[in-house]
């Protein structure tokens, strides 16, 4: 998969807006694909431009990889001067004109444009069977979780699923319930699950595979609360016996395990001065602090972790200092304390251009959201759950929680602490890996916990509807409660 996401550059010739003002639907320039989808060879380049969207700056090379974790109690910035589209987002006083936000819709629907132009125009091309299936697996799949991280941002969105020729067929497509948007999701899952395979080998790892339609789904019916469904899809995972826990967590973190056993779906990227290596060994680190964190290239000071989440760790944790650190010593051997992300480290081969992946998701978050199933379905003392928490815990250094531990901060006795215990473990197990804030928000307790910081209302679990969208087509894209140009 590392090799297969050279064709980036190529992609992006015929990714052509019609219109320098409506790119959120991105509508394809028929002079430059007219000529293409004749062979297999063409398919396959056309479903790896799919895959590449997600390392587009509004997905997760920046955005998906930020704005949530600032959004939540667990990073900000470091260093705000000059950056306040970011500071706006963290201080929950987002305009609708924010750039990063517009990025982040736009790029999404670029993505899903890619799955589209792949599903339309298939059938025109002689592909055995099998292969066949396995693209419209794979860009269902890319579709299905590009249009849930919309609908968990933006609530009701434009539900897209053809190829869009023309800026007027744009025009037709307003935004739709987000119980719609759910069962579309469902639909390509469902899809993904029956055609894609368990694994690959050599140069197709790291693409879509039946065990991440599945967990994603599985994910989906959890948000939906639908608990046994959800429950149903996160065993199934399980059962496929292809995943397992490292038994050292630092080793998540190394370069040379990505897409390990523990990695269901992660995006790819490469380093080497092609444009698609990751941006956070430079992101993250604090502003001003090259070369004494990161080798090459300057220092950005995003994502950077709040004192709250440092107290969030247990004495003990063996996590924690994997997952950040504290400060760093400068040329004069001086301490400087602030906080940084480590896990996301490498050496660049230029500056925002590295080799770390991004864990969509990990088989440690499917064991900790079938334990929150199961104590949703009905608290049972000692039971499947807590031996599902207890094996997280247990690989951090910590002790195993019960129902009647004599150490209080280890017991567990009822239904609702179980779900604060799993909302802790999440928090610290899946830091900084664009988690915490939808855990807060599906598990209703946004508000509360953001309260304690800023001036949080209900309307700010959605993120504004970019005001370029509502300009250019008013009748049928309107703006989320709360927010006012």
């Amino acid at each position: 998969m590392k090799n297969i996401i050279y064709v980036i550059v190529f992609v992006q010739l015929f990714l052509c807006s019609c219109s320098d003002d409506f790119i959120d639907l991105a509508p394809l320039s028929q002079t430059n694909v007219k000529n293409f989808y004749a062979t297999s060879d063409d398919i396959e380049i056309a479903v790896n431009g799919a895959y590449s969207a997600l390392q587009l700056g509004g997905s997760y090379k920046v955005s998906l990889a930020e704005v949530p974790e600032i959004r939540s109690d667990n990073s900000w910035l470091s260093w705000m001067q000059g950056d306040a589209d970011s500071e706006n987002i963290i201080e929950f006083q987002i305009q609708v004109n924010n750039p990063i936000i517009a990025g982040m819709w736009t790029d999404a629907y670029k993505g899903i444009l890619r799955c589209n132009v792949v599903l339309d125009r298939i059938d025109q091309v002689e592909l055995e069977s099998n292969l066949k299936n396995r693209y419209i697996g794979e860009v269902k799949f890319l579709r299905a979780l590009t249009y849930f991280n919309l609908v968990r941002l933006f609530g009701d969105v434009p539900l897209v699923l053809k190829e869009l020729k023309s800026v007027e067929e744009s025009y037709e497509y307003g935004r739709k319930p987000v119980s719609d948007v759910y069962e579309q999701i469902h639909k390509d899952l469902k899809d993904a699950e029956e055609f894609l395979p368990l694994s690959y080998l050599n140069e197709n790892i790291g693409r879509a595979t039946k065990g991440a339609a599945k967990a994603l789904r599985g994910k989906v019916y959890l948000t939906q609360k639908n608990y046994e469904e959800a429950k149903v899809k996160l065993k199934e995972v399980i059962d496929l016996g292809v995943y397992d826990l490292l038994p050292d967590y630092a080793s998540l973190w190394d370069l040379s395990n990505e897409n390990s056993i523990e990695s269901i779906f992660e995006v790819q990227f490469k380093k080497g001065g092609n444009g698609i290596g990751s941006s956070y060994a430079n992101r993250f680190p604090p502003k001003f602090s090259g070369p004494y964190t990161v080798k090459v290239g300057t220092t950005d000071g995003h994502n950077c972790p709040t004192q709250d989440m440092e107290d969030e760790y247990e004495s003990g944790d063996l996590r924690k200092d994997i997952s950040m650190a504290t400060g760093y010593t400068n040329g004069a051997g001086e301490w400087v304390p602030d906080k940084w992300v480590l896990k996301f480290m490498d050496v660049p081969f230029v500056a925002r251009d590295s080799d770390n992946n991004w864990p969509v998701i990990r088989y440690a978050d499917v064991l900790l959201m079938y334990a929150e199933v199961l104590n949703e379905l009905g608290y049972v003392a000692d039971g499947e759950a807590f031996d599902l928490l207890n094996e997280i815990r247990n690989r951090a250094g910590l002790g195993a929680k019960t129902s009647n531990n004599p150490d209080v901060n280890l017991r567990i006795a009822s239904q609702e602490e179980f779900r604060m215990a799993i909302e802790h473990e999440r928090r610290v197990e899946l830091a900084f890996e664009n988690h915490r804030f939808f855990d807060l928000v599906r598990t209703g307790r946004f508000v509360d916990v953001m309260s304690k910081f800023y001036p949080v209302q209900d309307y700010q679990i959605l993120f504004p509807i970019p005001q370029t969208q509502i300009d250019i087509n008013p009748d049928k894209i309107w703006q989320n409660p709360g927010y006012i140009r």
